[in-house]
């Protein structure tokens, strides 16, 4: 009987994490760490956007970065001075490290000065990465 109870007490955690884990997968929003972190083309190894920069830090075998990277070259082909830039997570342990990128795709939205205003780990949604720039434009 109490293996019973211990298999239902660790099924209902497991879903309770894969529920939250599902909830907070693409979210875009500020963290508290990013607050003041700034890019630029040292870092980045690229310009930034005029407006706004999209980084987006991908690695090789990747699926879901695919899916991020024509939904990251859509918005910034429709926002004038939105650029898009993808960094190999693997190549970049370095910027990886220094801003504390656990999984990917992790996209950052930078203003035109560089700053880092939102966040969001795994694959974002259009509409939402689209509200993000209107915060940072």
């Amino acid at each position: 009987m109490t293996g019973l109870v211990v298999c239902m007490a660790v099924l209902a955690l497991a879903a309770a994490y894969g529920a939250v884990h599902r909830r907070r997968s693409g979210r875009v929003r500020v963290r508290g760490r990013d607050g003041g972190k700034q890019l630029g083309t040292a870092e980045l190894g690229e310009s930034l956007g005029e407006r706004a920069t999209l980084v987006q830090f991908s690695s090789a075998f990747c699926q879901p970065c695919r899916a991020t990277r024509r939904v990251l070259g859509e918005v910034a082909g429709m926002v004038p001075g939105v650029r898009h830039v993808e960094i190999d997570a693997e190549d970049r342990l370095d910027l990886v490290r220094a801003l504390d990128i656990l999984k990917t795709p992790t996209v950052l939205v930078l203003d035109a000065d560089g700053r880092i205003v939102r966040r969001a780990t795994g694959q974002p949604r259009k509409a939402d990465v689209i509200a993000a720039l209107g915060e940072a434009v």
